[in-house]
């Protein structure tokens, strides 16, 4: 992430990419009250692409998305988009950037998520590893010249 991110796009960004598992963990056993502003639903978002990464954009293709939008108790309104069908997941996200919007920084939730986010990088930096293990250089020889 670079500085020009708001610590909520930093987490709203964790989340995203964490699967259902590591959301429930977050979560926990107790289920804080909320209401359902918007039930979880489904629908396809463009994706882009970058031609050699930095490039220019392109459209790739469509994705299946899942937003939902609820209210906790306390007044707090929180937001989910996850890439897929995962209803469940997309209302326990919500609730987590509710939370997450009231707890201190310093909280342990805040904790929490960046833990996740020390193992999303590392799960990252793993894969690119292992892919620049495979990369293989090629070069042209030129004869008589």
């Amino acid at each position: 992430m670079t500085a020009e991110h708001t610590p909520r796009q930093r987490w709203m960004a964790i989340l995203a990419r964490a699967s259902r598992a590591e959301i429930v963990e977050l979560v926990g056993p107790h289920m804080p009250d909320h209401e359902v502003l918007k039930a979880p639903e489904t629908g396809t978002v463009m994706v882009e692409g970058r031609a050699g990464g930095a490039g220019r954009r392109f459209n790739l293709g469509e994705a299946t998305m899942t937003r939902c939008v609820v209210r906790l108790h306390d007044g707090a309104m929180g937001f989910s988009y996850a890439l897929g069908r995962d209803a469940r997941k997309a209302r326990l996200a919500a609730i987590l950037d509710a939370r997450l919007q009231v707890e201190a920084p310093d909280g342990a939730l805040h904790r929490d998520i960046d833990a996740l986010s020390d193992r999303q990088n590392a799960a990252r930096d793993l894969a690119s590893r292992k892919a620049a293990a495979t990369k293989v250089d090629f070069f042209t020889l030129v004869r008589g010249a």
